[in-house]
């Protein structure tokens, strides 16, 4: 398996407008897993052009249950099973995540039973396991190690960044949050940090155009982070190369990658990428095959 990170779908928010990016959603392909991290919408789509085949879908992890995180959840599970998805799928999620799938199979049930009887597939709900999870280690077999930790995104309580470890290889995923500083712990000495973003510049046209005002400026300053303080996150957990994704706004003509760069400059002198939809990163060699080399 070719070893890579993809994004998906790069903007933060639920909305989306003619010939912008698709909802967050990502692709950690590492020691022969295939993992998806997060739904927005438009996931399904992103891996059939990723070249992953939805009928060999293996790990789902969910970060925190804003819509556009797990919107297509049940959409992704249902057209890899149309597919031909014959094999056992887990997804992990924050509590909640099990009535969000059971929400999904209920309003299919007509189509679910219908495909059973006239096509013959298999049960689809016997195919998916999902496991509800907390701060910790959420997996750890075959050399694969999957920990979370509990961010700050108000209101929302149950946010986790998760950490992904195999053959010393380290990739972390913020998931939303505002800035803090016990991620650095969390993603201290990482390959790759993904991490959410938000640029100054374009908060108040992004508010102006959604037309919800102060409530909502308010809820992205307290709930998100800003493309400095992302880089401060970076530099003190001393990462290997710094992923923006998740960003807010994405889809502003005004804030190309140059702006977005100059803001995370101000504080990052490393590796650094701005995420954008379909983005493929080749994963480094894992330490033994360093070491060889």
């Amino acid at each position: 398996m070719n070893e890579r990170l993809v994004i998906l779908g790069s903007k933060g928010g639920p909305a989306i407008r003619p010939g912008g990016p698709s909802p967050t959603s990502s692709l950690l392909e590492i020691g022969g897993r295939r993992i998806v991290i997060d739904c927005g919408l438009g996931v399904s789509r992103g891996l059939v052009e990723a070249g992953v085949a939805l009928s060999g879908l293996d790990l789902v992890l969910i970060t925190h249950l804003h819509s556009d995180h797990v919107l297509e959840l049940g959409p992704l599970l249902h057209t890899a099973w149309t597919a031909g998805l014959k094999k056992k799928v887990r997804v992990f999620g924050p509590v909640g995540t099990k009535a969000v799938w059971d929400g999904f199979l209920a309003s299919l049930r007509y189509d679910i039973d219908l495909r059973i009887d006239d096509e013959g597939r298999p049960d689809i709900r016997d195919l998916v396991m999902i496991e509800e999870f907390g701060e910790g280690h959420l997996l750890e077999e075959d050399g694969l190690l999957i920990e979370a930790l509990r961010v700050d995104h108000p209101p929302v309580t149950e946010c986790y960044a998760l950490r992904i470890s195999h053959a010393g290889r380290v990739i972390v995923f913020s998931a939303d949050t505002a800035y803090f500083p016990p991620l650095a712990v969390f993603a201290e000495g990482a390959d790759i940090l993904v991490h959410e973003a938000m640029h100054p510049d374009g908060v108040d046209r992004l508010v102006a155009r959604t037309g919800n005002g102060d409530r909502l400026k308010k809820h992205l300053i307290a709930s998100h982070t800003m493309a400095a303080d992302v880089g401060r996150i970076a530099a003190s957990a001393g990462v290997g190369h710094l992923v923006l994704n998740h960003l807010v706004p994405a889809d502003d003509p005004e804030i190309s990658e140059t702006h977005w760069t100059e803001q995370t400059r101000t504080t990052w002198d490393g590796d650094l990428t701005i995420g954008r939809d379909g983005l493929d990163l080749q994963l480094p060699p894992s330490k033994s095959k360093r070491k060889i080399a």
